[in-house]
């Protein structure tokens, strides 16, 4: 059922079949969820600075989901030894890497008005950063090593070792003192964000990764090309 997943044929089927209405689908939730963010009420604090928070945590959010993929088929790869595994990577790792960028610029935007700085090296923005910057290198490693398969066995070790940074950044709040405000969707049951602005921000979020998702299959779709036409 899932061998799209794993075989780039399929998979170019099942990208032809579903990226013009998930283009409609995707456009049409972003046009909501803007209307909703428009519509949102102002925090009493911080004023029209709290909209920021509906990119930064739908970015957050797609740097991090992004990352747990590529961790995902890199075991595939290594494990059962799937080629398409290390083409997603490849494809999806510059899309993670705009949305840590956004993430973290969208974050310095916030945080200035609200601790009187761009930035702090605080544990959950150094372990982002570093997040970012393990992209870069990913991307960098991708150019490099003229043997495909050693290059492709190297970047899923290094994705691999990458991925301890992970619970880093989603627990930094709670493991140590910083300036950076715990969980605020941590249960959907009893989230600690008022509904008005719980429901734009889960928008936001669904529009983001829906985002993700057709540029995803754009770049796949043209690394198998790239990859055909070398083989």
């Amino acid at each position: 059922m899932f061998k799209f997943l794993i075989n780039p044929s399929r998979f170019n089927k099942f990208a032809d079949i579903i990226l013009k209405p998930l283009v409609i689908i995707t456009s049409i939730t972003l046009i909501i969820g803007l209307c909703l963010v428009y519509f949102s009420p102002l925090d009493y604090q911080q004023g029209l600075t709290v909209k920021i928070m509906y990119i930064h945590v739908p970015s957050a959010w797609l740097a991090l989901l992004t990352y747990a993929i590529m961790t995902v088929y890199s075991i595939i790869g290594l494990a059962f030894k799937i080629p398409f595994s290390f083409i997603i990577n490849k494809a999806i790792a510059p899309i993670g890497a705009v949305f840590t960028l956004l993430c973290l610029i969208s974050g310095s935007l916030w945080g200035k008005p609200m601790w009187g700085t761009w930035w702090v090296w605080d544990a959950r923005l150094t372990s982002v950063a570093i997040l970012f910057i393990v992209y870069l290198i990913i991307i960098f490693l991708n150019q490099t090593f003229e043997n495909r398969d050693v290059r492709e066995k190297t970047i899923a070790i290094f994705i691999l070792i990458g991925s301890i940074n992970l619970p880093i950044i989603k627990f930094s709040v709670d493991w140590w003192n910083t300036l950076h405000q715990p969980a605020s969707v941590s249960k959907l049951s009893s989230p600690s964000i008022d509904i008005s602005m719980l429901q734009p921000l889960l928008m936001m979020t669904l529009a983001f990764s829906l985002i993700g998702i057709v540029i995803a299959l754009l770049r796949i779709k043209a690394e198998i090309l790239i990859r055909k036409k070398y083989l």
